[in-house]
């Protein structure tokens, strides 16, 4: 039973991803675009040159991080809609610190980015302990903050990082994750070492779910609250523990925004997506660490790779997402990919 729920975690997504591509090639033609064109526009536009392979990796590490934030909360049975506000309170946090502390490298720089994960983990807790200790669904909570994070985030950066801009002033390089090493083989691309931090993230939310024991209780109270009571954990504990978790992923993804890719922190119009398409990711990767990374590269190719579509195929952005939407449909619609192959096994033997 064991080795069919691997092996359909695996399969399924890639058909997934399969099914989402042909569905666009069809879009494509039934609009009078070429797919093949279209496609390998997208794929130049993502891998062609060092340029592009450097912004790719870019997009792809906050994109880990927002998966692992969705992904690490669902192990507990909770569904984390507020790794958008996570995000953006992290980046707040991590730019703050960036500003406000004058120290070497080696202490501002982790400081800066303890201080965003700390930060999305503080926002994490709330909905937490109102699902602990009141039964408050975190999906209603964490949404309400999320809107509640964009707008105070706001209205400290005009009024407390700023006098009354848009924008704070750019982090020293001190706190800063560019490395012009890094930018400078990649033609100045915006890639910087958060990628690094990122797949540490992989490897410790991997180790903490499948080698020790609080894992092993996270995934007890995911699969069935009751029975993990009468078993003797902490229930509430848990499940606060596993939000602080998750929000502490996301405000790191937050961090590698504002200590990475721009530099500082501008007063947003609205959301970053980053945490709505972090859900994307978690489903894609099965809420498996090691899955989240390929589904975030796959995503962060897409929109990478999306702007070169209309320039050199007349394709429009908009049917990346479109692609994406249908990848993430049929995923969701999983049971009838399974359906199908356990069909097919049948019709086989």
């Amino acid at each position: 039973m064991t080795s069919n729920r691997k092996m359909f975690g695996i399969i399924v997504p890639i058909i997934s991803v399969l099914l989402g591509l042909i569905a666009g090639a069809v879009i494509m033609i039934s609009s009078g675009h070429n797919p093949i064109k279209g496609y390998a526009a997208l794929w130049n536009g993502a891998f062609g040159d060092a340029y592009t392979l450097g912004e790719t990796i870019r997009r792809t590490a906050p994109l880990i991080l927002t998966g692992l934030a969705v992904a690490f909360a669902f192990k507990t049975g909770l569904f984390n809609i507020g790794a958008e506000g996570q995000v953006i309170v992290g980046w707040l946090a991590s730019v703050w610190v960036g500003l406000a502390i004058d120290a070497p490298m080696i202490i501002h720089l982790p400081l800066a980015v303890l201080a965003g994960a700390i930060a999305g983990g503080l926002w994490g807790f709330l909905p937490g302990l109102l699902k602990a200790k009141l039964g408050v669904h975190e999906v209603i909570v964490t949404i309400m903050m999320n809107y509640i994070a964009l707008h105070v985030t706001n209205e400290i950066i005009r009024s407390v990082l700023t006098d009354q801009k848009t924008t704070t002033e750019a982090i020293p390089e001190t706190a800063s994750l560019a490395s012009s090493w890094l930018q400078s083989i990649t033609f100045y691309s915006r890639v910087h070492y958060g990628i690094l931090i990122a797949l540490l993230a992989v490897f410790i939310m991997w180790f903490l779910i499948e080698r020790t024991t609080y894992g092993y209780e996270f995934k007890a109270v995911g699969f069935n609250q009751h029975a993990s009571h009468y078993s003797g954990m902490n229930v509430s504990k848990n499940i606060i523990w596993s939000m602080v978790i998750a929000g502490g992923f996301a405000g790191l993804a937050g961090a590698m925004e504002g200590l990475g890719t721009y530099g500082s922190i501008s007063v947003m119009s609205g959301f970053t997506n980053l945490g709505f398409d972090g859900i994307a990711v978690a489903l894609l990767g099965s809420n498996h660490a090691f899955g989240i990374v390929l589904a975030a590269l796959l995503f962060g190719a897409l929109k990478e790779g999306a702007g070169e579509m209309p320039t050199t195929a007349g394709v429009p952005t908009e049917l990346v997402d479109i692609i994406i939407a249908l990848i993430i449909f049929f995923v969701a619609s999983s049971y009838i990919i399974r359906w199908a192959i356990l069909r097919f096994k049948k019709e086989e033997k």
